[in-house]
Formats: C-alpha cells, sequence, structure tokens
C-alpha cells in the first residue's frame, strides 16, 4: 500500500514539473510580468506658487492601492477607490466631485481614458480658465471670457493621483475595473496602485516660498530664442527700427507630459518659422528699413514668464539680448492661434491690435496689402470686433504692461472667443489643426513682415510676389512638433541637434541650474534647442570660408555653431541667442533660489503666481489582483481551525493505538 502511495507521488510531481517547464519563469522580472501590469499614461503632478498648490499627488508618503471602478458603476461607493472617467463623463466627474463630499472622500485615485473620439464632436474640453491669466490684462475687464468652454479644473488641488491613460494600457485597465463589478461575490480585487508622492508633501512645504527654501521643488521655466534677419551689426553705429515678431512654443495641460498644443500655440509657432524661411531667401535685405527681429518665448502658459524675463533682460542690457535695445522696438507683430479651418475656407483670420492709431493703420494697410498679394482667393483679415475688452491673452501683454504706447498686433483664428474647443487641453492634437490654415497664415505674416521693413517708396509687387512659402517645410515641421512619428526623430530635427525624446511635448519645464545666456545643452529642451538651430541656419550669411567645423563655440564673436550636436557642426554668421526664461521675482544665488519682494517697475511681478514644481523620486502607475482581506481571514481562520482539529485527532489516534498495543 505504502509503494503504491510513493508511486502515485512520484507521478503527480513529475507531471506537475513537465507542466511548468511549458511556463518557466526564468527570472524574478518574468514573475513580476505576470502579476503586475505596468500601465502606460501621464500623470497630473503637483505645482505650487507663493499662496498654494494646484495639481495631484499622492495623500501622503506612501503608494496609493485602491481596488478600480467605472465611474458609471460609482452610484455609491463605501472604500476608497480608483475610479475609471471617459472623455465624456469628464465634465460631470469633476461636478460630482465639488458637490458630493461623501464621493469625493472616496476617490482613491482617478484614471482618465484618452478620449480621441471626443475630438469629431461638437463638444470640447478645456481644463484652464475662461479668460487664462486674467490677472495680467491691461484691462480691468477681466471677467470676460475668452475661453468660454474653460471648466477651470487644472487649477484646483487634488490630493489623490490623476493618470491619463494611454491607447495601449486602456484595454486592460478597462476589463479589470469591470470585472470588480461583475465578480463582487468573488474573493479578489483588481486594485491600482499610484506612485505620485511628491516631496513637497512629504516635507510639507506648500508654497513656492517654502519649497525653494527647503529645495523640494524647482522654478518652472525654460530657454526662449531670438534672432534677427539679417543678422546684426553690432560695431556699427546705425541701429534700425525693430519689427519684433513673437510667437510661444510652451503649452499647458491638465497631465505635465502631455502638453501638446497644437493650435495654441504651436500653429503659430510653426507659421513663424515657415514665415522665417521665406525671408530668408528674399534678396536685398540689408536695404530694408527696418530690423527684422524673431523671438520664439517659452513659459507663457505661467505668467509669460518667457516675454517678461526677455523685457527684464533688454532692461539689465545682459549678454542673452546683446545687439537689441528696447528703444528701438517699432512694432510687436506677433502669431497666436492660426490653425484653425475657417467654415467657409482656409485662412479666416483676425487682427487683434492695441490703440496706437498712426501704427495701428500702418500695420492694418500692411495686412491687407499682403493679403491681396496672396495667391490664395479664400484668405480673409478682419480686424478684430471693438466690443472686446482688449487683445486677447498674449505676450504682447507684458510689452503692454511695460509700455502701454507700444505698437501691437496679435494675428488669431479666433474674433471674440477661441475657436479651438479644446485649449490647454491633451485633445489639442495634430488633429486639431489644418496644416493650410497655418500655410496661409505663414505666407501672409511673411509678406507683411517685407511690408512693414519696406520704404512705401520701394515697394513693388513683383518683390512681394516673389515670396514664396515651401508648404513641405511646414508638413515637416507639423510632423516634427505635433506627432510621435516621426516625432522629433524626424530628419530636419536631427539635422540640428540628438533630440533626448522622441514624442514631442510642450511643457515648459523646470530651470536645472543657474541661467545663462549659453546654457549646457542637455538643460535645454530639445524644442527651444531645434527653434535655435533653425533660426541661427536660416537667419545666417554665407560665409567665404565654409569649411569651418566647430563642436560648441566659433572663434569670431558674429558667428555661431550650429548643428553642433551632431558632431557635424558649422559656424555661419547669424545673431541668435538663448534668453532664460523664469519669474522676474526669482533670483539664483550661491547655488539656490530666493524670491524677491515685488518691484515697483515691475507692474507683472506683483500678480506674478512665482510657479514652481515639485520633486519626486519616481512616477508609476501599475495594476494587478488582491485577495480580499475577509478572505485572507477566513483561509486564517480555517488554517487555525484545521491545525486545532487536526491536533485532537492525532492526540485521538495516539490514544487509541496506545490503548490498542496494550491489550496486545
Amino acid at each position: 500500500m505504502a509503494f503504491h502511495i510513493l508511486h502515485l507521488l512520484l507521478f503527480l510531481t513529475s507531471a506537475r514539473l513537465c507542466l511548468s517547464d511549458e511556463h518557466s519563469m526564468e527570472s524574478v522580472p518574468d514573475l513580476q510580468n505576470s502579476m503586475y501590469l505596468v500601465v502606460d499614461g501621464y500623470p497630473c503632478i503637483r505645482l505650487l506658487n507663493l499662496s498654494g498648490e494646484i495639481g495631484c499627488s499622492n495623500p501622503g508618503r506612501e503608494k496609493v492601492v485602491v481596488p478600480m471602478i467605472n465611474f458609471k458603476d460609482a452610484d455609491e461607493i463605501f472604500q476608497p477607490s480608483a475610479i475609471l472617467v471617459s472623455m465624456d463623463d469628464i465634465s460631470s466627474f469633476f461636478a460630482r466631485l465639488q458637490d458630493d463630499s461623501n464621493f469625493a472622500s472616496n476617490v482613491g485615485g482617478v484614471l482618465i481614458k484618452p478620449g480621441t473620439e471626443i475630438q469629431k464632436r461638437t463638444k470640447g474640453f478645456s481644463p484652464a480658465q475662461k479668460f487664462p491669466q486674467a490677472k495680467f490684462a491691461p484691462y480691468q475687464k477681466i471677467d470676460y471670457e475668452w475661453n468660454p468652454i474653460g471648466s477651470g479644473v487644472m487649477w484646483n488641488q487634488y490630493n489623490f493621483p490623476v493618470f491619463l491613460i494611454s491607447e495601449s494600457s486602456i484595454s486592460p485597465v478597462q476589463e479589470a475595473a469591470s470585472k470588480n463589478v461583475k465578480d463582487k461575490k468573488v474573493y479578489t480585487s483588481n486594485v491600482a496602485e499610484f506612485d505620485l508622492v511628491m516631496q513637497t508633501t512629504k516635507a510639507g512645504t506648500h508654497n513656492s516660498m517654502s519649497c525653494l527654501k527647503e529645495e523640494t521643488c524647482l522654478p518652472l521655466g525654460g530657454y526662449s530664442v531670438w534672432s534677427s534677419l539679417p543678422p546684426i551689426n553690432i560695431s556699427l553705429d546705425k541701429s534700425k527700427p525693430i519689427i519684433l515678431t513673437v510667437a510661444s512654443m510652451d503649452s499647458a495641460s491638465f497631465f505635465r507630459d502631455k502638453s501638446i498644443g497644437a493650435d495654441s500655440p504651436i500653429s503659430g509657432l510653426i507659421a513663424l518659422l515657415a514665415a522665417v524661411d521665406a525671408l530668408s531667401h528674399v534678396d536685398g535685405l540689408d536695404d530694408l528699413h527696418k530690423q527684422l527681429v524673431f523671438v520664439v518665448f517659452t513659459g507663457e502658459s505661467w505668467g509669460y514668464l518667457g516675454s517678461r524675463r526677455f523685457l527684464l533682460e533688454l532692461d539689465l542690457q545682459s549678454d542673452s539680448v546683446s545687439g537689441l535695445n528696447n528703444t528701438l522696438i517699432d512694432t510687436v507683430f506677433e502669431i497666436g492661434s492660426v490653425g484653425k479651418k475657417s467654415n467657409d475656407g482656409f485662412g479666416n483670420f483676425f487682427a487683434h491690435m492695441t490703440e496706437v492709431s498712426s501704427s495701428k493703420n500702418e500695420t492694418w494697410n500692411a495686412l491687407k496689402l499682403a493679403q491681396e498679394s496672396l495667391p490664395f482667393e479664400n484668405i480673409k483679415v478682419s480686424p478684430a470686433s471693438t466690443t472686446n475688452p482688449g487683445i486677447p491673452p498674449s505676450s504682447l501683454m507684458a510689452f503692454l504692461a511695460k509700455n502701454s504706447q507700444v505698437s501691437g498686433v496679435v494675428l488669431e483664428d479666433f474674433d471674440t472667443s477661441f475657436t479651438n474647443q479644446f485649449y490647454q487641453s491633451h485633445l489639442d492634437d495634430l488633429h486639431n489643426i489644418n496644416s493650410s490654415a497655418i500655410e496661409a497664415a505663414a505666407l501672409l505674416v511673411a509678406r507683411t513682415l517685407y511690408i512693414l521693413a519696406t520704404n512705401k517708396k520701394e515697394l513693388s509687387s513683383s518683390a512681394l510676389n516673389a515670396i514664396k512659402l515651401n508648404t513641405s517645410l511646414v508638413e515637416e515641421i507639423i510632423g516634427c512638433l505635433l506627432n510621435c512619428d516621426p516625432g522629433l526623430s524626424c530628419e530636419l530635427v536631427k539635422r540640428y541637434i540628438s533630440p533626448i525624446n522622441v514624442c514631442p511635448n510642450h511643457y515648459v519645464g523646470v530651470i536645472l541650474d543657474e541661467p545663462s545666456s549659453t546654457p549646457y545643452p542637455g538643460y535645454v529642451h530639445d524644442v527651444s534647442r531645434f527653434v535655435w538651430n533653425f533660426l541661427a541656419d536660416r537667419t545666417s550669411i554665407p560665409k567665404e570660408n565654409t569649411s569651418s567645423v566647430c563642436s560648441q563655440n566659433c572663434d569670431d564673436k558674429s558667428e555661431v555653431c550650429i548643428g553642433a550636436e551632431t558632431g557635424k557642426g558649422t559656424c555661419v554668421v547669424s545673431t541668435t541667442r538663448y534668453v532664460p526664461a523664469y519669474s522676474t521675482r526669482l533670483m539664483f544665488e550661491s547655488g539656490s533660489w530666493n524670491v524677491l519682494p515685488p518691484n515697483s517697475s515691475d507692474p507683472m511681478g506683483a500678480v506674478d503666481p512665482v510657479w514652481t514644481e515639485s520633486n519626486w523620486n519616481t512616477i508609476g502607475l501599475r495594476t494587478y489582483t488582491v485577495q480580499a482581506t475577509a478572505y485572507d481571514r477566513f483561509v486564517l481562520l480555517g488554517g487555525i481551525t484545521t491545525t486545532i482539529l487536526s491536533y485532537f485527532a492525532i492526540v485521538a489516534v495516539r490514544g487509541s493505538i496506545m490503548k490498542a498495543l496494550k491489550k496486545d
């Protein structure tokens, strides 16, 4: 009998080993992969200002582990849970979060579906305010709604983690959340584990002043870029009036790493780059009566960091703006959102102008003349409505705060309110713009600038018509800056830099070291480095000796090294500079950041929030299955009971055997 039992045990063991070989796990990572699903997503992170916090964070020092449930199934929840929300329900979710305190107390985390299908509908989503950055407006009516659809949810504080789930991860997450509802009687639960512990939460530093002092955060900022066409000869005493053409390269979003901003503001950036390219092929630029200068700001979504710092550097006459003079700025021409297709064509633009009458008329006349010269019949430029309180949210506001008499215009694809239904949303992506509209804006801007910079007596229709647009360049830049394929690995970008990331993201980021006019490339955003190299290349003039190869700097101060990161750098004559972009209320000294008191010469400084971003160690999200605590207790109790019963059974059997042996 014992032999048969031993034989059976050996057979079962060998069969089990054979079965395990088919699904063998060769390492601990294999075991982890079978247990955990790492979810690819984009976090909402903690940001701070002088008065408090916005954004998201785990509530304490530990990871958050909570069961998942669909928002539609969460009529009543009695325990902290991870709520899976679709974009269709996003407004309802935030409304319930505000109105239902019991629901809000049981939200342990939020998982948001990407919801790209919503772009095909009329319903939009904008987490920004109805008047973005209203405190910086140069007029009193700050209750005006430039962004009527804006909910403002990204400006609130959430003491729970929030992630936007990627398309590749949504199916398994959706399935896991649905199983929790279907299998309520099963003693297992599918949970989400959020690792979104912010250093400011751990340290208890809940505003920019305290977190900078304790070094648990870093200031928002980066590097703006400016370039002149043609290059400025600093050695010459003769200076021309400046036409300053402006665009922005940063956007904001509820999710840090999904700040695309295709229409607002990247369409304007692409139009500026294409206009520079078109003008670079024009002959006789040295003979223009005004100097063309192009500036691409960063940090504009967070208190106009780039434009305000640029103006301060002009006042200080720092190295980063060498060759420029604030008093020489004749006109500020800003290219805003120009990527939306109108109902009756592909180019319907509005000129939002300042109130300086003489320059206003000159700029408007140049726009109309440029429009009439275009080879397209369905391009229309109109003055913005006189019922508007003033110019829309734009970098021009910083210039007006500095000098209320500055002449300026903002070219937009809207009149009285934003046409972009996804302003500062992750859905403001490639599908939210029309390349033909950007091309039309670029050619309109190029010809307008040429008209403004040329003496009217010397202006000819043939010279104007000679300004052509490279439409294939526009399409190429769109693919580089607004798509992951090819993204920043496109040939155009790789011609100049070695990008750190492939998928473009236009969040401003943080200042990592002491600000400088010649920063270490590793501390400069991919897009800033690309824009610097592109502008330096397009605004350069030919050299007699073109064989000059460089890896960082050039011997001649009038030259810059383009393409240095590729190992094939070339020295060219170009006036192209980096300008640090960070709050004018901050100073870096002795290796740390200090907040300065407001300065009467900086009117915007008094309302500057001084934005900072919390540090963190790691950010992650994964899902897995756990047994219910009640089931664990039941198993433990069952095991204890079985052990006790087994003990008594052994004692009883042993007593019986002992009695039997004594009888024998």
